[in-house]
């Protein structure tokens, strides 16, 4: 006789725990307040977790959208934030209570905190639940993002404010994301990532250790976060995170004496690399940034708690909502799709993975004693920017010489038409109109305030900072009494001086001249013509920071032997000219990524004409669309250059071709 068994008697195989996933974050805001807020309340709604707020640069920068160095600036790169009012639509119906808010701000992060602080009281949130990051990172910033106002020392004592202050009010809150993805960005090597984002944290905390409790300091280094990049070499960069941690627990024990673990874990968010995105074949991005996603989510001990990932078209210009929504549905898919989330790390135990580790350590620490011997951090600035271009002109290099393979860049370039850039071009473009609005109400704002409540505000602050004191009470304050970004920072100028950090461009020829020997004949045989060295003017207008390109354009036309002018970002149209008219130059090179290329060239060109110089030809690089840059060129621009013109050897003989027609065509 059979036994008949039922499904109740089957032994039940007990499905595998999940893990917890990391945060889904899309950096995103331009335009207006108003405006993202509906794009934040919109990916909320898609399944996004947490909200990653994009500022626009002169809200980075410390200047309000009326300043003349906001021109054609105001909510191209992200949302313009220039009051409490602003910040308050900024948020409308989103608890912030509820949220956890990551804010990319640095140089104005005391400033930005503030106004969240307010507007989160006049929500009537407890704030001491709120969740949360600033990045509050100067040190990348003189190194590779170029949105810092003050010098190193005082801007490292606002970091510092901000930590101690959250520490007593804000216990949730990550006071610091220290920032190692622009240096990526800017060239580095996974060794040098991996030293300079260290050596910062390490001068956060060598100064935080002043501004709180003995007994507190420990839970501060656990509340010191990272942010950080993926590039697209995923067993290097997975190596990279496994290395980071261990690093940071080392650090953490040996220097610091931080006993208890859960301190000394390395806490890190990240957005994967937009260095790599490329303009050519520009759906393979998509591949890029999954693949680059993996590296940070696939070992367990050294997954991100925070993802974002770029759109697939930003080497083209601003994501549309669909663009941002296709990277948020691939971490969804990653995270609850398949069964990463239900097994241990993957890696333990892999020689080949154990072996990268510790060559990226070790060549870390030799990097990061190198910077220990002259300082630190802040005293090392000048040394770590140099060593950044160096890097990045060896990466451009080794493209150039097919070392580096790219796909649709260096090797099969030719291919079908993308129907995803058909009709608008694959990009959201900033209704100029948006400028105007921005302004208008600002004025509006002002001629509405308290003055005299203002007036003391800013003194309160004022001292504050003069007396070292920590400016986040007074910064507060002034949130609430209507102060504008403009004015909190115009003080913190006003106390501590502006600061002009270094170009990492050396006078001197580097080593890097082999296979520039034709171009340098090519530019010795125009400079006889001229009857002097042919004299090349670099410039970058408006607040855009991201300089690598024109650093790499000054740093190889000087080892073609051109004498090159290069004084760094955040230059007026006024500025760049005048030094055209001063240097007698023979062409004139501008680099704008932040979408200002326009109106900022357009006064260029006018100032060119009403100085003498129309004769003079002018190049602009930078992500420009297509129906942009012949604008350019109807202003008389000479020569438009966009990320696909990677062969720089190429963009040299131009230079000489414009300086000295007869001589490129011999």
């Amino acid at each position: 006789m059979t036994e008949t068994v039922s499904k109740s008697d089957l032994p039940i195989t007990a499905q595998p725990a999940r893990d917890k996933p990391w945060l889904f974050r899309t950096y995103a805001g331009h335009s207006t307040a108003k405006k993202s807020n509906e794009l934040y309340r919109t990916n909320l709604s898609k399944g996004q977790t947490g909200l990653s707020v994009a500022f626009d640069l002169p809200t980075q920068t410390g200047y309000d959208s009326d300043h003349i160095l906001a021109r054609g600036e105001v909510g191209k790169v992200g949302v313009p934030v220039c009051h409490l009012g602003d910040m308050r639509a900024l948020f409308d119906e989103i608890p912030l209570e509820q949220m956890n808010t990551s804010m990319t701000i640095n140089a104005t992060a005391p400033w930005l905190l503030s106004l969240y602080i307010a507007v989160a009281e006049e929500q009537g949130a407890d704030v001491s639940r709120l969740q949360g990051t600033v990045q509050n990172d100067l040190v990348k910033e003189y190194l590779s993002r170029g949105t810092y106002i003050c010098p190193p020392k005082p801007s490292l004592a606002m970091i510092t404010d901000v930590a101690a202050y959250t520490r007593e009010h804000l216990p949730k809150w990550n006071p610091m994301n220290v920032c190692s993805y622009h240096l990526q960005e800017a060239g580095a090597t996974p060794e040098q990532e991996l030293a300079f984002a260290l050596a910062t944290a390490i001068a956060v905390l060598d100064d935080l250790k002043n501004k709180v409790p003995e007994a507190a300091f420990p839970a501060m280094v656990g509340r010191i976060s990272f942010f950080v990049n993926a590039g697209i070499r995923f067993v290097t960069e997975l190596c990279k995170m496994r290395a980071f941690t261990e690093l940071w627990d080392e650090i953490c024990r040996d220097r610091y004496g931080i006993e208890e673990a859960k301190y000394r874990r390395f806490r890190y968010g990240v957005q994967v690399n937009s260095l790599g995105l490329t303009e050519q074949q520009p759906e393979n991005n998509v591949y890029r940034i999954l693949i680059e996603m993996l590296a940070v989510t696939l070992s367990k001990n050294a997954r991100a708690r925070a993802v974002q990932l770029p759109a697939w078209n930003e080497a083209l210009g601003l994501p549309r909502p669909w663009d941002q929504q296709w990277s948020l549905r691939m971490q969804q898919i990653m995270a609850y799709e398949t069964d990463l989330l239900e097994y241990g790390d993957l890696f333990d135990g892999n020689p080949a993975v154990a072996a990268k580790v510790e060559a990226l350590k070790e060549g870390a620490r030799s990097e990061l004693a190198q910077i220990d011997t002259m300082g630190g951090a802040i005293a090392s600035i000048d040394y770590m920017k140099s060593r950044l271009v160096e890097a990045n002109a060896a990466r451009i290099g080794r493209i150039e010489a097919e070392e580096t393979i790219v796909v649709g860049v260096n090797r099969w370039q030719q291919g079908e038409s993308s129907p995803l850039t058909a009709g608008d071009g694959g990009i959201m473009v900033v209704d100029p109109a948006v400028e105007a609005d921005q302004v208008a109400r600002l004025n509006d704002w002002r001629s509405s305030r308290d003055e005299a409540r203002v007036s003391a505000a800013l003194e309160a602050l004022r001292q504050a900072a003069s007396k070292g004191e920590n400016v986040m009470p007074a910064s507060i304050e002034a949130a609430k009494a209507g102060v504008t970004t403009g004015e909190w920072a115009g003080v913190m100028r006003a106390v501590h001086g502006e600061y002009r950090g270094p170009t990492g461009v050396a006078a001197n020829p580097s080593n890097r001249t082999e296979g520039l020997d034709d171009i340098r004949e090519a530019v010795d045989q125009a400079s006889r013509k001229l009857g002097r060295r042919l004299k090349f003017v670099v410039g970058k207008p408006g607040l855009d920071g991201h300089s690598n390109g024109a650093e790499q354009i000054a740093f190889r036309a000087r080892d073609c032997g051109m004498d090159i002018t290069y004084e760094g970002i955040r230059l007026t149209p006024e500025q760049i000219v005048s030094r055209a008219l001063e240097e007698s130059a023979h062409v004139v090179g501008v680099s704008i990524l932040s979408g200002s290329h326009i109106p900022l060239v357009e006064e260029l060109m006018e100032r060119m004409r009403a100085a003498g110089l129309a004769d003079v030809p002018v190049l602009v690089g930078g992500i420009i669309p297509d129906d942009d840059a012949q604008r350019l060129l109807g202003y008389g621009v000479a020569r438009v250059y966009t990320p696909k013109d990677f062969e720089l050897n190429r963009i040299m003989m131009d230079i000489v071709g414009l300086a000295a027609p007869d001589d490129a065509a011999a």
